[in-house]
């Protein structure tokens, strides 16, 4: 297993993270997943065996129950070599109060988290979604203040467009306050959008990168193939995240991923968390599953190297268009280009 730094911290994090949204299986999550107890022992073990140093979860799993299973489930038993990441923002009760990124919101959840998760410190505290009703002043005031009061180690956000975090660093600059050192955000070979704007802010700015669903809720499995569909997947189950745009281009780039993967002898997630670990800016993938297979299968991705070749059958299926001002900037800003421009344009040079 690699570990690389988490963005301009001193953090050194597995390559791969361990998922725990198919943990509890309480409410709409029991359509992602009803892994209990002694089932996230095992899948601990198998993680933490591999060199996984990271296991992420969130207060809304499952209405808490998977920071409580995940708690319980590592015990005290090798505590020191695991890092714990959560988040907060969405619901956690009925009132106008329980939710949000305002200080109250924030300190109360994660004096909840540290309770479920039985731990006296959350290395990394994420803010899991904008929310444009709190001044962002208050919520870097709150992360902030969780730091030095040791509660939390290090702090990312989750979900917010490119103006979101560099207003949030501004603030954080300007006021000497805690910056965020990643962002975790939904990044797949078919859902390349992060790449206009939040790659490149994260190699400008110096951010990590921690990639949910890598195989969009299993669509990039290699199970899934053009008009066949497994009838327990969780995107068959009512579950619709992510969007898909357009369906032909989603099974052209699929027909690839599994054309590389037979000829190396390896699944099609395999090759696509593999192309994920080679691109720009990303510093670790997260990856799930209901069972012992699909962790032992995706854990394998982190010895697989794709060759120059299949790297470029990958990319030129699943290359997006460039968007204004990102072709004006081809065409007339090519000679003065930086590495944060490059990570996009250059593809298109």
């Amino acid at each position: 297993m690699e570990y690389r730094s988490l963005g301009r911290s001193g953090l050194k994090i597995s390559t791969l993270t361990m998922g725990t949204m198919t943990i509890g299986g309480k409410g709409k999550f029991a359509a992602v997943g009803t892994v209990g107890l002694e089932e996230t022992r095992r899948l601990i073990d198998i993680c933490l065996d591999a060199g996984i140093n990271l296991i992420d979860t969130a207060n809304v799993y499952s209405d808490g129950a998977s920071e409580e299973i995940v708690g319980e489930a590592l015990g005290g038993k090798r505590k020191n070599d695991v890092l714990i990441a959560t988040k907060a923002r969405f619901a956690m009760g009925e009132g106008p109060n329980n939710r949000g990124l305002s200080r109250y919101h924030l300190v109360r959840e994660c004096e909840a988290s540290l309770k479920r998760l039985r731990t006296d410190v959350i290395d990394l505290y994420q803010v899991h979604e904008w929310d444009g009703e709190t001044p962002l002043e208050e919520t870097i005031d709150a992360l902030d203040m969780l730091v030095r009061h040791g509660k939390i180690r290090y702090i990312g956000c989750s979900n917010y467009a490119g103006w979101h975090i560099m207003k949030a660093l501004g603030i954080s600059d300007r006021e000497h306050k805690q910056r965020f050192v990643s962002q975790q955000i939904h990044y797949t070979i078919e859902a390349r959008e992060a790449e206009y704007e939040l790659v490149p802010l994260t190699l400008d700015q110096g951010l990590g990168i921690l990639v949910w669903s890598p195989l969009a809720g299993g669509l990039l499995s290699g199970k899934h193939r053009r008009n066949q569909s497994p009838e327990t997947a969780r995107f068959v189950a009512g579950w619709t995240e992510p969007p898909i745009r357009d369906q032909g281009r989603l099974w052209n780039i699929v027909e690839v991923l599994v054309s590389v993967a037979k000829a190396r002898g390896v699944s099609a997630a395999q090759v696509a968390i593999a192309w994920l670990l080679e691109r720009p800016g990303v510093t670790s993938v997260i990856i799930g599953g209901r069972s012992e297979a699909q962790f032992h299968d995706n854990l394998a991705a982190a010895e697989l190297k794709l060759t120059a070749e299949e790297r470029k059958r990958l990319d030129d299926v699943s290359r997006l268009p460039l968007l204004y001002p990102y072709w004006h900037q081809r065409n007339s800003a090519s000679d003065r280009l930086g590495p944060a421009d490059l990570s996009l344009i250059g593809q298109h040079l």
